[in-house]
């Protein structure tokens, strides 16, 4: 009876945990909603908790759908519950993750959302099967007939999701580096960010290393729409022909876009770049630790499955194929600096 019984227990978790799948989109879905609400920003304006009159009225939307749009986000731990008052009223507040939510915020990761609920992005994964099935297929390419790059070449909105999206992950990860690794730019005085977007990683580390020139080198069709700031040209090109030189060079997911021949083309036009006695490539990507997780592993997973729904050989890398790129294209050594964060820092010597 007890085997029976546990037999029982198994099946119904194993059936619980198949519905958080097949219901997997609905997070996505609401907080993109909140987003599109602007329900965090509201809230931040306000200055404090809203009762579900003050926050509907604001928001101009039914209470009855807020209501139950805010009970689901609440459940998930994005907004707060709080009784405000000497009426006790029923309010909802922020909390430290409903401001990551707010559009303008200095450490708003809206624009990510924004950019991986698309229709153009979602569209590949209706793909993913069969681009499985054909060895090189792209699943992107598949649903849209160009790639991903060409796609937001010829589409000036998704090109701005994506530049926005970009700089939101740098905001993010760069003050990361910034904090915990410092070290990385030391003696540097000249630095060209390859692929750099709208230049929001230069200019974060401009600010904190005042005395780095920065080069903010992308396509024409990024750069054109660059906003200029002190200490950093934008250069437009391509990273495949030529990369302008400099005292280091930077690259922050850029090389997880790519396979590996691809990889190892953009990190010998690095090299070609950089001093053959002092210079760097400082490459800030996930690195796939398939022997130890840590709280960062199911997000770094994830973000190579987006690699393999979007791309046509991307991928995130383990130590062991970086250390193939790296020494394919010419680097006689690199290091690795673990930090907390989805990224890593790696640094190939010429």
């Amino acid at each position: 009876m007890e085997m029976k019984s546990f037999k029982v227990d198994e099946e119904a978790n194993a059936q619980l945990d198949m519905w958080k799948y097949v219901l997997g989109f609905t997070p996505m879905a609401l907080v993109k909603c909140a987003i599109e609400l602007q329900i965090a920003d509201v809230l931040e304006s306000h200055g404090g908790a809203m009762t579900l009159s003050e926050l509907s009225a604001a928001l101009g939307c039914s209470s009855s759908t807020l209501h139950r749009i805010m009970r689901y986000l609440m459940h998930r731990g994005i907004f707060k519950q709080v009784v405000r008052g000497q009426e006790s009223s029923i309010c909802y507040a922020q909390t430290p993750l409903s401001r990551l939510l707010i559009k303008n915020g200095g450490n708003s990761m809206a624009a990510l959302v924004l950019l991986e609920s698309s229709h153009a992005m979602l569209a590949p994964w209706h793909r993913l099967s069969k681009s499985a099935l054909i060895s090189g297929a792209s699943a992107f390419e598949a649903a849209h007939g160009q790639d991903l790059w060409q796609y937001a070449a010829a589409n000036p909105v998704h090109s701005k999701l994506i530049n926005d999206a970009m700089a939101c992950h740098a905001r993010v990860d760069i003050s990361a580096i910034v904090n915990q690794y410092p070290e990385a730019f030391k003696g540097i005085s000249s630095l060209v960010d390859v692929g750099g977007g709208d230049g929001t990683a230069l200019q974060i580390l401009v600010k904190a290393y005042p005395w780095i020139h920065g080069i903010n080198f992308d396509l024409p069709h990024v750069v054109s729409v660059a906003p200029q700031c002190q200490g950093i040209k934008h250069v437009q090109g391509n990273m495949f022909e030529i990369v302008p030189k400099a005292d280091a060079a930077f690259l922050m997911s850029v090389l997880h876009d790519w396979g590996d021949d691809e990889c190892i083309d953009i990190l010998r036009k690095c090299r070609e770049a950089i001093p053959k006695d002092t210079g760097k490539v400082i490459i800030a990507e996930a690195v796939i630790d398939e022997g130890e997780e840590d709280k960062y592993t199911d997000v770094r997973l994830a973000l190579d499955m987006v690699m393999l729904a979007h791309t046509e050989k991307g991928k995130e890398r383990t130590i062991e194929e970086w250390e193939y790129v790296v020494n394919a294209a010419g680097f006689t050594r690199f290091t690795v600096k673990h930090i907390q964060a989805t990224i890593s820092v790696i640094e190939a010597y010429p």
